[in-house]
């Protein structure tokens, strides 16, 4: 199966936050990075409570015999880039982290899978040094070896379906030097960002907020620590699953219309692009020297023209389809509801659509702008239900002036029924 487009999502995920805007190294916000997936070597973790060494996830799924999973366990590996001597851009800070993207592949097939007991895998990420002479300056970047582990269980479940909670765990085993240690000194040896992703095949998993209803239990048991496992599957199907840091929907999605990654995903890719735009000169070549993808960044909002720009500004995307979309209500098929002629009683009197009634809005349910309509006349536009089988009362205002306009584009207001009281008769 091809992940690429797994590997585009999950990219944005391991990226985010590695430098925010204005994307310079002097910038508050900037000096303390890292904060998303960061597995800190167990001597570090043990010392701060606020730290994880291992991250796990547990997801459910079926299969029709001999299943086999493969995981993709992907990290970054902090790079940290010094400058010695006279520095090559006076604007580059003396040091600064960068980062490495590392992806440690593990399979384990049908017959290890769901034997008793656990695919147990360490793996190992070399140390390395470049070093480079610009302009009379030294820079050098330096990573620190990382050791590290993950385990694979997969334990069958009972009942009269072949279905089996996952559990994948990953755990940093890298030693520190001893000594007392700050978490800038540590974060060399971490995992950061670490999530994972996870094909199975032979088999489905089920989606973690919607499974069936016999999944339901299982689902609910399964222990999620340090990330959160989603359904990712590109064709829409369920073989997929990526278990990301950041909580994600389902079938998560990069936007077409944005032209690359802004390192900052809170924001609005509009309002950051003009914002980044608005930079000045000085504040561009601070962050061009702060980091290459930095830099990179910057060239490209640049290069924009008006036509990337514009689509930006806005677009409109149907809800993604899937064979078992049901509506929540269908009116071909409960002809048991129709919210233009149902009623309910209310005080002793059948209230229904065109009903006359004074709103009395509940002061425990109701906010600030419901209360403002104590005493108002209202006319009844629909008698609704909600899934639990709760009446509902959509009304317009009766001497309002634009009452005909929100009847027209179904603008109501809403009300209970002992929200209430009626003064007319249903026309």
């Amino acid at each position: 199966m091809n992940l690429d487009e797994v590997r585009r999502i999950a990219d944005a995920v391991l990226f985010e936050g590695y430098v925010l805007y204005p994307y310079r190294a002097s910038a508050q916000k900037n000096r303390s990075r890292w904060q998303f997936g960061v597995l800190m070597p167990p001597a570090y973790a043990a010392a701060d409570p606020s730290e994880n060494a291992a991250a796990q996830a547990e997801c459910v799924f079926e299969h029709s015999g001999q299943p086999s999973v493969e995981v993709a366990i992907r990290f970054l590996q902090v790079q940290r880039r010094t400058a010695i001597g006279v520095a090559v851009d006076p604007a580059a800070p003396a040091t600064w982290d960068e980062a490495v993207v590392n992806e440690v592949p593990v399979v384990v097939d049908g017959a290890r899978l769901l034997a008793n007991g656990s695919s147990y895998e360490e793996f190992v990420v070399p140390a390395g040094e470049e070093r480079e002479v610009r302009a009379g300056a030294r820079v050098v970047r330096r990573r620190e070896r990382l050791v590290g582990a993950v385990t694979v269980r997969a334990t069958p479940l009972d009942g009269p379906w072949r279905a089996a909670r996952l559990t994948v765990r990953v755990t940093n085993h890298t030693c520190i030097g001893p000594g007392p240690q700050t978490r800038e000194q540590a974060l060399p040896s971490a995992l950061v960002a670490a999530h994972m992703i996870v094909t199975v095949s032979d088999g489905a998993f089920f989606s973690m907020t919607e499974p069936p209803e016999w999944a339901a239990p299982e689902v609910a048991a399964c222990v999620n620590t340090g990330c959160w496992p989603v359904l990712a599957d590109p064709a829409g199907g369920r073989r997929v699953m990526l278990a990301s840091p950041i909580i994600l929907p389902d079938y998560p999605e990069l936007a077409p219309e944005s032209p690359g990654e802004l390192y900052d995903g809170t924001e609005i890719d509009e309002i950051l692009t003009l914002r980044t735009l608005a930079l000045s000169d000085e504040e561009k070549r601070q962050a061009r020297a702060t980091d290459p993808r930095a830099a990179a960044l910057i060239d490209r909002v640049e290069a924009m023209d008006g036509t990337a720009l514009t689509r930006l500004h806005g677009t409109f995307r149907p809800r993604r389809e899937t064979a078992a979309d049901v509506p929540w209500w269908d009116p071909a098929a409960d002809a048991s509801v129709s919210p233009g002629t149902d009623s309910v009683l209310v005080a002793g009197q059948r209230i229904a659509r065109g009903s006359t009634v004074t709103l009395r809005p509940g002061v425990r349910r109701a906010d600030a702008q419901d209360m403002f309509l104590t005493g108002r006349a209202a006319i009844i536009e629909a008698v609704l239900y909600d899934v639990e089988d709760r009446p509902y009362l959509a009304v317009s205002l009766a001497d309002a002036p634009d009452a005909d306009l929100r009847s027209a584009h179904g603008r109501f207001l809403y009300f209970t029924p002992d929200e209430v009281e009626p003064c007319g008769t249903a026309s």
